[in-house]
């Protein structure tokens, strides 16, 4: 689609019987963060209910600011017009803040100057975007839905980037009440997360507890699925812990490392971290200081790969900081379980990944700095036999089938945000 006849498009006051749904995320599609990917099943599954549906995003990527997008394009029926220097990576916390708040400026500059708009639809990246749905929603006289995905100023705290009493912290504080009062429904990721929502403002009435989905369900499971990215990086036979996705800070992993600085002489095990982020160059020191040759590092894998990377693992890590329970969700555990893989949950015992490992025996669950007792998960995992595996991974893959359905959860998602409700 050429740029005249996109913008032409884009400015169109569209049909009167077809409800335009605005989306603002700073990251989507083809970005890898996950945030992106969840934000795209929406806007599609819209799409197919019959929805107009427009996507503001920033042209670069959220990790890799030198990956550069299309500024304008038509995705699954959906309209994405990415804006301009408004990302800028994730290095410093000034600079990723800098770039929230000029996409944040952006974005409701361009919404203004759109004829028509029915709905707006904002989560948490980045963290000031509430501001631009709070000015479009009231200038447009659009319904505003809040996607809590992850919970700021408390991760800024809980990470101590701030002081529970600095100026921005404060600022941010107050811009969360007022979105939690003024949007029309409040989606959010666990009970945890919910409550921390609920001790924030009095939202009971409208807000919806609905997980995240896998990035793809449950197929014929075949010991064939992740032999080629098995072959491609030279895994051999070791039984492989993985690590995939965000390495992040509030996803510390630690523990682990220190378990296989201990198990760098067994030649059962290899560790391998997938994907970006500041933790990257935590592993990367980690590993130069001791040597280790049982630990790689792989960078993020395309959404249509994911599937066979994280088939290639034999028990998936899946970290969540002790001090973390309601702030973040990390919802790769649903993928983990679609590909049938067991699961070493590290963190808290109070959280939602070490609920459904220890509840359901899909794998181990160690809390942070035990490394003891990640030691004794792992040559549990070297020792074991493949069929007890396969037991855990197929118990993994059914409640992955039966509670975490995709389209039956992006059904209730989209129900919550595509309902009428008045403007006050």
């Amino acid at each position: 689609m050429g740029t005249y006849s996109f913008w032409s498009r884009l400015l169109a006051q569209g049909d009167a019987h077809r409800k335009c749904m605005l989306l603002i995320s700073q990251v989507y599609v083809p970005d890898p963060a996950a945030l992106g990917q969840y934000m795209h099943d929406v806007a599609r599954s819209l799409v197919k209910r019959g929805r107009r549906v427009i996507v503001l995003a920033a042209d670069r990527g959220y990790d890799d600011p030198s990956q550069r997008y299309p500024s304008h394009e038509l995705l699954d029926g959906v309209e994405v017009l990415r804006l301009p220097w408004s990302s800028f990576g994730k290095a410093r916390l000034s600079v990723r803040l800098l770039g929230g708040c000029i996409f944040t400026a952006e974005a409701a500059l361009l919404a203004a100057a759109l004829p028509r708009i029915d709905r707006v639809l904002i989560s948490t990246s980045p963290p000031m975007v509430a501001l631009a749905g709070l000015s479009i929603s009231a200038m447009k006289r659009a319904p505003l839905s809040f996607w809590a995905m992850d919970i700021n100023p408390d991760q800024i705290v809980a990470t101590g980037r701030m002081g529970a009493r600095a100026l921005p912290v404060r600022g941010f504080d107050v811009l969360n009440k007022v979105n939690l009062e003024r949007a029309a429904s409040i989606v959010t990721l666990d009970h945890f997360m919910a409550e921390r929502l609920l001790a924030k403002a009095p939202i009971a009435h409208k807000l919806h507890v609905i997980p995240p989905w896998p990035m793809f369900m449950p197929g014929a499971r075949e010991r064939t699925s992740g032999q080629a990215f098995r072959r491609t990086h030279g895994f051999g036979d070791r039984r492989v812990v993985m690590y995939s996705g965000n390495l992040s800070p509030v996803h510390p992993v630690e523990t682990v490392l220190h378990a296989a600085r201990a198990l760098r002489d067994d030649p059962r095990l290899l560790f391998v971290f997938v994907g970006g982020g500041l933790g990257r160059e935590v592993i990367t020191r980690y590993v130069s200081e001791h040597a280790l040759h049982n630990v790689m590092a792989l960078p993020y894998q395309p959404l249509a790969q994911l599937r066979e990377s994280l088939s290639a693992a034999d028990l998936h890590l899946v970290s969540m900081g002790s001090d973390m329970v309601g702030i973040v969700h990390p919802s790769k555990i649903y993928s983990v379980m679609a590909v049938s893989r067991p699961i070493l949950a590290l963190g808290p015992r109070r959280s939602h990944i070490a609920e459904l490992v220890l509840e359901h025996d899909l794998g181990w669950h160690v809390e942070h700095g035990d490394v003891d007792g990640a030691l004794r998960a792992l040559r549990e995992l070297a020792a074991e036999n493949g069929a007890s595996l396969e037991r855990r991974g197929a118990r993994a893959a059914a409640i992955a089938q039966a509670r975490y359905d995709k389209q039956s959860l992006l059904d209730r998602f989209c129900e919550v945000i595509d309902a009428d409700p008045t403007i006050d």
